[in-house]
């Protein structure tokens, strides 16, 4: 072991300026931060399938989910069922699917979906 230790070599800790470790700091704040973002963009993901699984179910939809369209709603309309999509004035849509009366499938921005009539919509 003596010999060893011998022939290690050393090298002389260097001292960082404090300015720089500062910044280094920072920097690891940085990146931890990255990671915060990639794990809640995984817990969105695991939501918008949820309450695509959710869809399917109620609505019996077996067809891709593409958007035809996308609208914006005119006016604040609360859901009187289950299946109706709540809607504020000025919230963006995607309409999914339309239907034979006057109402079409929409999905707001949280990812839920439900039926929306068309008077309450302004397609761009």
């Amino acid at each position: 072991r003596e010999k060893d230790d011998k022939y290690k070599m050393r090298m002389p800790k260097l001292r960082m300026v404090k300015e720089y470790k500062d910044k280094r700091i920072s920097l690891d704040d940085v990146e931890r931060n990255i990671f915060k973002f990639r794990k809640s963009s995984e817990e969105k993901s695991r939501k918008r399938e949820k309450e695509e699984k959710i869809f399917r179910e109620t609505f019996m939809y077996d067809k891709d989910i593409s958007v035809i369209s996308t609208a914006t709603a005119e006016c604040t309309v609360p859901s009187e069922r289950r299946v109706d999509l709540p809607v504020t004035a000025g919230e963006p849509l995607d309409v999914i699917d339309v239907t034979e009366g006057r109402a079409v499938i929409c999905r707001n921005s949280e990812g839920r979906y439900g039926y929306v009539l068309v008077d309450h919509l302004t397609f761009r």
